[in-house]
């Protein structure tokens, strides 16, 4: 397969789905397994999607920067000197060498490798010994440019030049997420949590979009959250899903002193998740890094009110990490395990027209945009 689906690639890739997800089938094995099909995710949806890079504390600063991965490219993201933020491919465009590296404070961008000098509007300032050169002219020579937007107190970028706004794509997300969260760019970094996942992404984000497994997977979880009240909506590129916490004690992290009595989650396609769990007033960033067919990396970013978590926070990020994402990474595993193998192709998408925790109908809407994006890049 090349990085475009033959028409017949993607009738294959399609069958069993229909727009009713009471009436679909999954999404074929084939699209979490198939080298080939990664290949399309990353050209033909992470390529062409608004990818989150961090919290705009970080990029605050005139000078200040970022640098990230996306889609296997390397992008620097800086606040220049005016003020204006802005997004290049990390890559000097003499020698093609990466320009920036980790994060931190600048007042230029000097490549290591010749020292070619670069304005933080990537305009090229300098370039020693090229005096002699003929119909050379620094000013003709701008670092390429990608899509920067600023996002509820976050940072995104898209590499694709004709992508709408996200704040356009997303609808009323934005909205939803400034009404529970009011306080979110005041917010500031307290913990990151990393993880190492032998799946493909798309299992990961699958199991992010349903809760029909916790009452089997996350027991400490349904005592958490009132399993009751959960309700998952779909919207354009994104879900939502609310729950209030439990009336009584759980098993998973003391919120008797909780100032936040929701715990509201957002899924942003196609690798952003959005957490505001019980407790102090925060929220958790889980963002999906797609590096092969069968592996993804993940990072789990806690903003809180202070740098330093509390002890009931330090708790809930003990559950999160020893707990909850041990439980769900082992399941994914065992998923991708399973889809290697004759015995699965796709199975059958579980429906609850009312929208409750226990449905699949966000893993549908999910499918439903990645098959979008596969029509995409076949035609």
């Amino acid at each position: 397969m090349t990085d475009r689906p033959s028409p017949k690639e993607f009738s294959a890739i399609r069958r069993g789905y229909d727009p009713n997800p009471s009436r679909s089938l999954s999404l074929a094995a084939e699209a979490y397994v198939e080298p080939g099909w990664y290949e399309i995710d990353q050209q033909g949806i992470l390529a062409k999607s608004w990818q989150w890079v961090c919290h705009v504390e970080k990029l605050r600063e005139p000078g200040s920067y970022v640098t990230v991965a996306i889609a296997g490219h390397p992008i620097a993201v800086v606040r220049d000197s005016e003020g204006v933020l802005r997004a290049f491919y990390n890559v000097c465009k003499h020698r093609a060498h990466e320009l920036l590296r980790g994060e931190g404070q600048t007042t230029r961008i000097m490549c290591p490798y010749h020292a070619w000098v670069y304005r933080l509007n990537g305009q090229l300032a300098r370039a020693p010994h090229t005096e002699t050169l003929e119909e050379f002219n620094a000013g003709d020579i701008c670092l390429d440019q990608v899509q920067v937007e600023e996002f509820c107190g976050f940072v995104f970028v898209n590499l694709d030049h004709t992508a709408a706004p996200l704040a356009q794509q997303a609808g009323n997300l934005q909205t939803e997420i400034r009404h529970w969260a009011p306080d979110i760019e005041r917010l500031t970094f307290g913990h990151r949590l990393t993880y190492d996942i032998r799946s493909n992404w798309k299992n990961v984000v699958d199991n992010f979009l349903e809760c029909y497994h916790c009452p089997t997977a996350h027991k400490d979880f349904c005592t958490l959250v009132d399993m009751d009240t959960y309700k998952v909506t779909t919207h354009g590129i994104y879900s939502s899903h609310m729950a209030d916490a439990g009336k009584d004690a759980n098993s998973a992290y003391d919120v008797s002193n909780a100032t936040v009595r929701t715990h509201a989650v957002w899924w942003l396609w196609p690798t952003t998740c959005l957490m505001r769990y019980p407790g102090r007033s925060s929220m958790i960033v889980l963002n999906i890094i797609p590096v092969g067919p069968d592996r993804t990396l993940e990072t789990y970013d806690f903003f809180l009110e202070t740098a330093e978590a509390t002890e009931a926070e330090l708790e809930s990020i003990r559950y999160l990490d020893e707990v909850l994402q041990a439980e769900d990474i082992a399941i994914v595993e065992s998923v991708q395990r399973g889809m290697m193998t004759p015995a699965f192709q796709q199975g059958r998408i579980v429906n609850d027209p009312e929208g409750s925790g226990k449905s699949e109908h966000a893993v549908h809407h999910f499918h439903g945009l990645v098959l979008d994006a596969y029509a995409r890049a076949a035609s």
